[in-house]
């Protein structure tokens, strides 16, 4: 045994002396060489610094991002935000699609709430063709966005949470969210990706006492939110992670056009349901919570308050709303029942003709927009006076919000940049359009 520790005692002495004693390695210039050195061996030894690849595949990504990270250590000196690998021409195909037809590609931007989406797209093609909604049709509309609002805010802070070791914390806002897709169930027979809304209407009515089922959760669910409160808001370790931490100034926010709980977390006061108020939510009272540092923790505070906010909306819009039709009288877009369909040829015909051909939108263009769960979604269409856009374009508020990565993590820790990241709520789906 003494041998062999004085063998490889003098093998490590050898090794030692040879990288002291060897000469510098000779590199050719750029110029005199074809194919210059990657890696400069000075730099690479004499510094801390590395390049670290994040994403795109990677459970903390939250999606197919890829962030490209220049680390001293576990700090971020630089970094490279980079999208596009989930890109699908959403756009280019709102073009190639009748306005009805684009219905089901709504679903795909924000995921998290599809119903928002499907509304907020309906109403842009609604204001180019000059419709008027009944009554009972907006306050299902409203319902479906709060509902999807609460949904989204769930899983965002949920999953925020379980990124940062509390993983309780998303069990509890999980049972809630798959009760509130059984409630989206009930309404259009699918729970992620609903296509409910129609342009002038809806997919279906709500079933007989399904107001009241959404009374029940609203209860159920503000009770769970009371118990994930207590928690989570005053841990401790969940403070120690997310105070000072994302920080991203009003100022900056404006820059970076943030809008949503990203921006109010930072103190900006704009919400479009109070300051643009569309459909009857300037009959309804609601606060719009503020924060005032712009870090993770009070981006956390304000989805968390915007949570019991929307439950105040639904129990005020179940409450109101009465039993009556859900499609205006325009036969350029009302759908005819499956009865008549079936019982007369005319029907048939023009149902034939609906899906297979659209219906004509008047020559124009309409700029809509809604305060959607992650902040300002529009749609921007132009129309020539066919049955298809001629030009579609998306405001998704995700794009914006991860434009502004690079900033708010430069010169954190590299676990640090786990919670930026999921503090913002970034949808694959809206950037990669």
């Amino acid at each position: 045994m003494n041998l062999l520790r004085k063998r490889r005692r003098e093998t490590r002495e050898k090794v030692k002396l040879r990288l002291v004693t060897a000469p510098a390695p000779r590199v050719a210039s750029p110029a005199a060489s074809e194919h210059p050195p990657l890696v400069d061996d000075d730099a690479l030894w004499g510094d801390s610094r590395t390049y670290m690849n994040i994403g795109p595949s990677h459970p903390a990504m939250h999606g197919a991002f890829r962030v490209a990270a220049k680390m001293n250590g576990e700090i971020i000196e630089n970094s490279y935000s980079e999208f596009g690998f989930t890109h699908r021409g959403k756009e280019k195909l709102g073009e190639q699609r009748t306005y009805h037809q684009w219905i089901v590609y709504t679903d795909r931007l924000n995921y998290c709430s599809a119903l928002i989406n499907n509304v907020t797209y309906a109403m842009a093609v609604e204001r180019l063709l000059g419709l008027e909604l009944p009554e009972r049709c907006i306050w299902l509309r409203m319902i479906c966005c709060e509902l999807s609002r609460v949904i989204d805010h769930l899983i965002c802070i949920g999953i925020s949470a379980v990124d940062s070791g509390a993983f309780s914390f998303f069990l509890y806002g999980f049972h809630q969210r798959e009760e509130a897709y059984t409630l989206i169930e009930k309404l259009c027979g699918a729970r992620l990706t609903t296509s409910y809304t129609r342009i002038g209407g809806l997919m279906n009515d709500a079933p007989p006492g399904w107001e009241a089922g959404l009374l029940d959760w609203v209860v159920r669910t503000r009770a769970a939110v009371k118990e994930m409160d207590q928690l989570l808001t005053k841990n401790r370790i969940w403070r120690g992670r997310t105070t000072g931490v994302g920080v991203f100034t009003r100022k900056q926010c404006l820059e970076y056009s943030f809008s949503g709980p990203n921006a109010r977390a930072a103190g900006v006061d704009v919400d479009l349901r109070r300051d643009q108020p569309t459909m009857f939510y300037r009959d309804l009272s609601f606060e719009v919570p503020l924060g005032r540092n712009g870090d993770a923790y009070d981006r956390y505070l304000v989805r968390v308050e915007e949570i019991r906010q929307s439950l105040r909306i639904l129990e005020e819009c179940a409450r109101r709303i009465r039993p009556g039709p859900i499609w205006c009288e325009d036969k350029r877009v009302r759908i005819p029942e499956k009865e008549r369909v079936f019982n007369s040829m005319e029907a048939m015909i023009h149902h034939f003709m609906f899906f297979m051909y659209g219906f004509k939108v008047p020559p124009g263009e309409a700029y809509t927009s809604f305060e959607a769960a992650n902040g300002e979604l529009g749609f921007y269409i132009v129309s020539k006076g066919e049955t298809k856009a001629h030009r579609l374009r998306v405001r998704g508020p995700s794009f914006w919000h991860y434009q502004g990565l690079d900033p708010m993590i430069r010169g954190q820790f590299l676990a640090d940049f786990v919670v930026s990241f999921g503090s913002l709520n970034v949808i694959a789906g809206e950037i990669d359009r």
